[in-house]
């Protein structure tokens, strides 16, 4: 509902897995996938995202993957777009109202400008078409728009249609921290859950990312929730390597494709291009980081 602001802990964000030469979506891997993220305890889950491939998806593949989310989980739902232009973006949304209906909590939007009126125009004018609550996203990598903090503050100041800012313009815990004192909504981190102990520490909602691991995502928000930064970094502090392994730039989602496949979550591994493949040189280490975490976390068999 338009106004309502999105609960803290942990939106996980869902990697879109593939099968086969011809890279075809594997819905059985993703349902089994969004199950996981269920257990865990995950507040609700982000699909199609940038790590989710959307960019590689066709319409009717997008149309998919929200079918089988929403009949493998009960969670709410954030669903990612990636046009930046007002008009192409009404067209993807009107597919994601569709294929979600009330389980949709928000939809997920990038900065597309620096100049912070021009934002808050298109944001007013999505809205205004749709009626949705919306997620802005403010990851320049993506979109290749860099916009100030205090722009941004300014763009969004007001507008009860804002259900939640996610974060991920480094240094991503000073724009947390500058985002949190001047907007009354929600402002989660990303970034594979690198700077996420930092981010609770600046005000920060929780985590809206992906993780192959998303129990620590998880047991780091609760652990400062109960106890604060103490019990935060102790809660934390096994995934930490791995988290830093994952994020390696260019390479990040295959790295994350093979961690789930090895600890039983995907079938394959697969990334449609232009993603780059994972290397061949990091396949044994990255074994030893996904079993060196799963001695922590014991509940699934990992396959080799």
């Amino acid at each position: 509902m338009p106004g309502a602001v999105l609960s803290p802990g942990v939106w996980g964000v869902v990697a879109t897995p593939f099968r086969g030469p011809d890279l075809a979506l594997d819905d059985g891997s993703l349902a089994g996938l969004v199950r996981h993220f269920a257990a865990t305890g995950a507040t609700g889950l982000t699909v199609l995202g940038v790590f989710g491939e959307a960019a590689q998806l066709s319409a009717a593949e997008r149309r998919a993957v929200l079918a089988t989310v929403v009949d493998a989980v009960d969670l709410p739902l954030v669903v990612g777009s990636t046009a930046l232009g007002t008009a192409p973006l009404l067209d993807e949304l009107a597919l994601i109202q569709e294929a979600t209906g009330p389980r949709l909590a928000a939809a997920m939007v990038q900065v597309n400008t620096p100049r912070a009126e021009v934002l808050r125009r298109h944001l007013t004018a999505v809205h205004d078409a749709t009626g949705l609550a919306l997620v802005v996203q403010d990851y320049p990598v993506a979109s290749g728009v860099r916009i100030g903090t205090d722009e941004l503050a300014a763009a969004l100041a007001g507008l009860p249609f804002v259900a939640a800012v996610k974060a991920e313009s480094p240094p991503t815990t000073v724009a947390v921290a500058a985002l949190t004192r001047q907007l009354d909504v929600p402002v989660f981190g990303g970034l594979g859950g690198l700077g996420l102990l930092d981010e609770l520490a600046a005000g920060s909602a929780g985590a809206m990312t992906g993780f192959s691991f998303p129990e620590g995502l998880v047991a780091c928000v609760r652990a400062w929730q109960e106890g604060g930064f103490p019990a935060a970094r102790a809660a934390f502090a096994p995934f930490l390597p791995l988290i830093a392994f994952e994020q390696q730039p260019g390479i990040a989602l295959a790295i994350r494709k093979e961690c789930l496949r090895r600890r039983g979550l995907l079938a394959e591994a697969g990334v449609r291009p232009p993603a780059a493949a994972l290397p061949v040189a990091l396949r044994d280490q990255l074994a030893r980081q996904v079993d060196a975490v799963a001695s922590a976390v014991p509940d699934r068999a990992e396959v080799a």
